[in-house]
């Protein structure tokens, strides 16, 4: 007896026909990575400004009764419910770039393990988000749900660059100085994020109007939150500088990326201080902070070029 093909549809047969090298298609499902993972915040942050952190009033259900959102929710419960939803999408984009890569696993073992940490920090978040809603928006809490949103651009970041730039050895281009200095402006970046949840956790938009807040003075933090967002300005020049006249074209330009972001926060950081905190303000700063982390990711990662 003659043996039975297998079907087309079965799972070795869907295995071969995935890619065994990167392509347009891979290329676009890694900055969709690193798009969605910087919108989400924008969406989160929609989330927390319009008081709809409550929305939905348990998880993973919307209602005790529904996993919906009901009418009696209201649009705050919309808006909730909506940007749970988000989260299948995201999910949806880390499963593809998985399966676009996971036939390279041995060769292309660097965006493997990206593509893996990515897909599992989507449902992290995702029970994070839970916790905040079952302690009723501790403002650590969300927090935290920022950090691990920004550790996810960082992560996108370089799946991005890697795609592009491939697996070859890679030497530092960059003198020692230079290295340093970005480096180090890099550490500042992460303080100005860190020490501006502390200070979103202390302000006004609680995402609820019954939420606690975490008790430090709104007014010294913002004063503090602008002394390492001023040192990574003046670091980046430096970089800038130090990149031009090195000729190393790369860090040069992400360099400048950089620099448009840091101004653009500055801006509005002190506009949205001085307008009393409105909500579109501080709902484009958080995403900008998050273009900032991987502008920042970028320039770490141009100091280095395949041999």
């Amino acid at each position: 007896m003659k043996r039975q093909k297998s079907s087309k549809f079965s799972p070795r047969a869907l295995l071969e026909r995935l890619p065994l090298e990167i392509n347009r298609t891979t290329r676009v499902f890694a900055w969709l990575s690193l798009i969605s993972q910087i919108l989400i915040v924008g969406t989160g942050g929609a989330v927390r400004l319009t008081a709809s952190g409550l929305g939905c009033t348990t998880w993973p259900k919307c209602t005790e009764d529904s996993f919906v959102t009901t009418p009696e929710m209201g649009i705050h419960g919309v808006i909730e419910f909506g940007n749970r939803l988000l989260t299948f999408v995201l999910i949806a984009i880390a499963i593809v770039m998985f399966l676009r890569i996971v036939r390279m696993r041995a060769e292309r073992r660097d965006l493997f393990v990206l593509a893996l940490v990515i897909g599992f920090g989507i449902p992290l978040q995702g029970v994070i988000g839970g916790i905040i809603v079952w302690t009723h928006l501790n403002p650590y809490v969300v927090g935290l749900h920022f950090v691990l949103s920004t550790v996810l651009v960082v992560l996108a970041t370089v799946l991005v660059w890697r795609v592009y730039k491939g697996n070859s050895p890679r030497t530092r281009v960059a003198p020692l100085w230079l290295t340093i200095t970005t480096h180090v402006a890099s550490l500042f970046v992460a303080v100005t994020i860190l020490v501006g949840i502390l200070t979103t956790g202390s302000g006004p938009h609680a995402g609820d109007h019954g939420a606690a807040r975490n008790g430090l003075n709104s007014e010294i933090l913002q004063h503090v939150h602008s002394w390492p967002a001023y040192i990574t300005l003046g670091l980046t020049l430096i970089i800038i500088a130090g990149s031009l006249a090195l000729r190393l074209v790369p860090t040069f330009r992400f360099g400048m990326l950089l620099f448009a972001i840091e101004g653009a926060q500055i801006i509005v950081g002190i506009t949205q201080s001085r307008l009393g905190l409105p909500e579109l303000l501080v709902g484009i700063h958080m995403v900008l902070a998050c273009m900032l982390a991987s502008a920042m990711t970028a320039v770490v990662l141009s100091l280095k070029q395949s041999r």
